[in-house]
């Protein structure tokens, strides 16, 4: 049994991280085929992504291996078999639970170690693209929008000359700018690619009284690049950051708006991992402490999905509820400690229960 579920949640695991990986790369195919981004870096990008939807798909497959195995048990008469056998309800769910704390360990990897370092590097390496391929990543006719700088180009000319260009700069957001060319080039200087433009004007609107300002221009240079002393110190996601700075960062390190949403998401990397021992209580309570029926499972078996799909879905919103009031965490851990203990406490007592109600009854009669 342990080796048939090993085996299958290699492969159910592969399967979905596969649709996952197909899914999210399709926003990336444009860059190789409209922008000459080369396969090496879209392979990058979309590899570095992975890691986050592993989480969420390790618990959920082995949810359904486990409830694919055992229902075949079950049918093939081979759970009863091994019950007759004097096979303990312990002895039958350990494999499952096996599998549960190997998937946790793997989870836990996941969040607490190599998710943050591959979204760091994701970042690392979309902040290259952006400098090192900012060519690339203006298409004529569309918008195109680089951390805050959005650029419009209506068309490309010869020698990579642009025409028709918008640029709104909303990097600083009490100073919003917004500047209109007729045409102009993309240029690389020491510290990062511009855009010149040319016979245009620069248009700024004071936030206080609504009176906007028009700047008329020759020539004039937009610094599209983030610059290599603002790296070090950019401003982390919290995907990017670990666990401990996530619960313990204060301002200025994280920001004061933030702290909430940064909070919810340090405890949800310390509790989405034991989701896989959630979900695998779930299928255990529902096959292993069943007794066998002519008639099926189906009914059971879309109960326990059902409950998996309401406790996922419960995890999520507890979350955003979190990141808005911080008391409502705890509400976070009794969402996957919940389903482990009713999940656990079925599965060794249920058919134990069952079998003492059938000799009152036959005591009764």
């Amino acid at each position: 049994m342990l080796k048939q579920l090993l085996i299958m949640m290699v492969f159910v695991t592969l399967g979905l991280l596969c649709v996952i990986w197909l899914s999210q790369s399709l926003r990336f195919v444009e860059m190789i085929v409209n922008r000459g981004l080369s396969i090496t870096v879209f392979l990058q990008l979309t590899s570095l992504l992975l890691p986050s939807f592993l989480t969420i798909i390790i618990p959920i497959a082995l949810f359904f291996v486990i409830v694919f195995t055992y229902n075949k048990l079950i049918q093939d008469r081979e759970l009863i078999i091994m019950r007759a056998a004097g096979l303990s309800q312990w002895a039958l769910a350990k494999p499952a639970l096996m599998v549960a704390l190997l998937s946790t360990s793997v989870c836990y990897f996941l969040t607490l170690f190599y998710l943050p370092y591959s979204y760091e590097q994701f970042k690392e390496l979309q902040f290259s693209i952006r400098n090192d391929f900012s060519s690339v990543l203006l298409q004529e006719g569309s918008f195109t929008d680089l951390d805050g700088l959005t650029v419009y180009v209506r068309e490309v000319g010869r020698d990579n000359e642009l025409l028709g260009i918008l640029v709104h700069d909303a990097r600083d957001p009490n100073a919003q700018t917004t500047m209109m060319a007729k045409h102009g080039a993309l240029v690389r200087t020491d510290d990062g690619p511009r855009i010149v433009l040319l016979d245009g004007n620069r248009q700024e609107v004071d936030p206080e009284d609504g009176t906007m300002s028009i700047l008329y221009f020759d020539r004039y240079a937009v610094d599209i690049a983030l610059g290599g002393a603002d790296e070090g110190i950019r401003y982390q996601e919290a995907r990017e950051r670990s666990v401990y700075n996530l619960l313990t960062g204060t301002p200025p390190d994280i920001a004061r708006h933030d702290l909430g949403a940064f909070r919810a998401e340090g405890h949800d990397r310390l509790i989405s991992p034991l989701n896989a021992i959630a979900f695998a209580s779930i299928a255990l309570a529902v096959l292993v402490s069943s007794s066998f029926s002519r008639r099926g499972q189906t009914g059971r078996l879309l109960a326990a999905i059902g409950v998996m799909v309401l406790s996922q879905a419960s995890g999520i919103a507890m979350k955003n509820l979190a990141a808005k009031n911080p008391a409502l965490v705890p509400l976070m851990y009794m969402n996957v400690l919940l389903p482990i203990a009713v999940g656990l406490y079925w599965t060794f007592r249920g058919p134990v229960v069952k079998a003492r109600r059938a000799q009152d009854q036959e005591a009764e009669a």
